[in-house]
């Protein structure tokens, strides 16, 4: 993933580095909760070590996204729905206008 770091004409590499260093940080923060949070559910006697902080950051992540997107999916057929019946509601009130019925 170095291409992502290097700088193209007029700009600076900052930016790729920036967004890679906040996604890490990001993955990092998360891991480490679910470790923590697994550590308190299984027997004390066989803890999750450090080695599965980035795994289950970078899968925990992964899953966020996915849930966002579908969120914003099912946030577009419900209004794909209330449009749906608003033009249903205004071809309506239409045809009772032109046929005299109010």
């Amino acid at each position: 993933m170095g291409f992502l770091a290097q700088a193209g004409p007029g700009e600076s590499g900052s930016t790729w580095q920036e967004l890679l260093t906040f996604v890490q940080s990001a993955a990092t923060l998360l891991g480490q909760g679910l470790v923590r949070l697994l550590n308190l559910i299984l027997p004390q006697s066989h803890p999750l070590g450090e080695e599965m902080v980035l795994p289950l950051g970078y899968l925990g992540l992964i899953t966020l996204l996915l849930l966002v997107f579908n969120l914003i999916a099912a946030a577009r057929k419900v209004i794909w729905l209330i449009v749906g019946i608003g033009w249903l509601l205004l071809i309506l009130r239409i045809v009772l206008s032109v046929l005299g019925i109010q």
